[in-house]
């Protein structure tokens, strides 16, 4: 089960990592900024599995990888919104971090409750019900299995 962490519509790469920590020198002291603006508790609550719940143009804002970077560094095992910028998505993609898009989900998703993910199947259950997402290809999930684009690109050698 991954607890729910939900945010709303429009969410910018600003708000996931401030620029002025782009200055820190790695991801992992980064990561304890995350999200300050909009919870300034999220780094220290979010647990490895949790899930991030959005509304509508998620990662909108600057091309930063670092926002989809600082995520996966704590762990977080998808974003599942109404949409995505599509910078953060191919961002995401490119680092290994899911991003599904379920149209149903936000209206229903409740901010710390649990809900349970299955990637393969494109499906999350909550509350006694199931709701779908984007259902990843077998080739998009070695990708992410294999850490994203970059890593998977490193390792056909």
């Amino acid at each position: 089960m991954s607890k729910i962490f939900k945010f709303h519509n429009d969410v910018d790469t600003d708000q996931i990592i401030a620029s002025q920590y782009l200055l820190l020198p790695n991801i992992e002291e980064m990561k304890g900024y995350t999200f300050e603006s909009l919870d300034g508790e999220f780094a220290k609550s979010a647990k490895p599995g949790d899930i991030i719940v959005a509304g509508e143009n998620f990662g909108c804002g600057s091309s930063r990888e670092q926002a989809p970077s600082v995520l996966k560094a704590l762990g977080i095992k998808a974003v599942i919104a109404k949409s995505f910028a599509r910078i953060f998505y191919r961002n995401a993609i490119n680092i290994g971090l899911p991003v599904l898009v379920s149209k149903d989900f936000y209206d229903v998703a409740e901010a710390g409750k649990e809900a349970s993910l299955d990637l393969a199947e494109g499906t999350i259950e909550f509350a006694g019900t199931t709701y779908t997402c984007t259902k990843l290809p077998p080739y998009m999930q070695n990708i992410l299995n294999q850490g994203g684009l970059i890593a998977s690109l490193n390792q056909e050698d």
